[in-house]
C-alpha cells in the first residue's frame, strides 16, 4: 500500500536562502500528522509542494502513490488544502462556490455531499449568502469545505483554527476527527500545540528547513518533557538553597521540576524541614509545548 505522502530528498531554494533541505518523510494512510515549526520553518513551502504549487530544485513528492509534478492530475485529486490566507471569490454564495469548486474536479452532482459538509460545519443557514457578507470566521469554514467538496482521501489543514472562536474549533475537530476514523489522511500544522497533542498520533518539527525531530507525539513526551510541580508556600516561606537553585518563580507558585514521582515525596520532605509550609500543590504532566522550547533552543544552541 502506497504512502498517503511520500518526500524524498526535497530541497527547495530561494536565491540563497534555502526553505527546505533534503527533506524525508513517510505519512501513512489513516495517520492524524502533525507537522510544527517556528514561523519561517519551512512548513507552508512543504505543503505548497505537496500540492504541486512549489516547484523543487530537487527532489520528490508523491501524493497516494502518484508523483506531484509527473503525475499532477491524480496527485492533486488525492488532495485537498485549507490555506492559512483567507482566499476567496467575492462574486458566489457559500453553495455556490462550493458547486463551482466540485466542477474544477470534473464532479457532477454531488449536492448530497455539498449538503452534508455544509451541516457539518454549521454553514447550512449561510448555504446562499455571498462570500463577501460572511466573518471571518464564517470564510475559514468555507475553506475547509472546498477542501473537502472532493472527498479527498488526504487533507491538509495549515493553521485551521487561527483566529477562530471556540464554537468553530469544536466543530471543526469533531468533523475532522469523523474523516480520520473513516480512513481520510490529516495533515496539520498549527501554533496551538495543544490541538497538535491532542489529536497527532506523529509529530515532525521543523526547523531552517530540516526535520529537527519526528517520532510518537507519546514518544516526544516521555523522551523531552519534564512533569512539573506547583507549590504555593505560606505567606514569607522561603524555599531551601538547593530546591531554589532549579526552580521557576510564577506569581505566587513554585514550579519544580521531576521525572519520577518518588521525587515529589524528597522534595516536600526538604520543605518541611526547612520549616515551610505548603499551602496549595498541582502536579501538571509532561506537554507539546516545553518539548518545543526545548528542541527548538538546542538546535540555536
Amino acid at each position: 500500500m502506497a504512502a498517503a505522502i511520500q518526500v524524498r530528498q526535497l530541497t527547495k531554494r530561494y536565491g540563497q536562502l534555502v526553505a527546505l533541505d533534503q527533506i524525508d518523510l513517510e505519512i501513512q494512510q489513516g495517520e492524524f500528522f502533525g507537522l510544527l515549526g517556528p514561523n519561517g520553518a519551512g512548513k507552508t513551502t512543504l505543503i505548497s509542494s505537496f500540492a504541486g504549487l512549489v516547484a523543487p530544485n530537487s527532489g520528490r513528492v508523491a501524493i497516494m502513490g502518484h508523483d506531484v509534478q509527473t503525475d499532477y492530475q491524480n496527485s492533486r485529486r488525492c488532495l485537498g488544502v485549507v490555506p492559512q490566507e483567507l482566499v476567496y471569490d467575492p462574486f458566489f454564495t457559500v453553495r455556490e462556490t462550493l458547486q463551482f469548486q466540485s466542477g474544477y474536479y470534473g464532479i457532477r452532482k454531488n449536492d448530497a455531499w455539498i449538503d452534508e459538509i455544509l451541516a457539518n460545519l454549521d454553514l447550512t443557514g449561510k448555504a446562499d449568502t455571498n462570500m463577501r457578507k460572511l466573518s471571518g470566521g464564517m470564510k475559514r469554514r468555507v475553506l475547509v469545505a472546498q477542501a473537502l467538496v472532493h472527498r479527498p482521501p488526504v487533507i491538509v489543514l495549515d493553521e485551521p483554527t487561527a483566529g477562530v472562536d471556540v464554537e468553530l474549533r469544536q466543530t471543526l475537530w469533531k468533523f475532522i476527527r469523523r474523516l480520520n476514523e473513516e480512513g481520510h489522511t490529516i495533515v496539520l500544522t498549527t501554533h496551538y500545540l495543544e490541538e497538535a497533542e491532542s489529536q497527532c498520533g506523529r509529530i515532525a518539527m521543523m526547523k531552517a528547513g530540516q526535520v529537527i525531530a519526528l517520532d510518537r507525539t507519546s514518544a516526544l513526551l516521555r523522551r523531552f518533557a519534564t512533569h512539573t510541580l506547583r507549590i504555593t508556600l505560606r505567606n514569607g516561606d522561603v524555599l531551601p538553597a538547593r530546591i531554589a537553585e532549579t526552580a521557576e518563580r510564577r506569581g505566587t507558585q513554585w514550579q519544580l521540576q521531576f521525572e519520577r514521582f518518588e521525587q515529589i515525596e524528597q522534595m516536600l520532605a526538604e520543605l518541611r524541614n526547612a520549616g515551610c509550609v505548603v499551602e496549595d500543590m498541582e502536579v501538571g504532566k509532561p506537554d507539546l509545548e516545553e518539548v518545543f522550547v526545548k528542541l527548538m533552543r538546542a538546535e540555536t544552541e
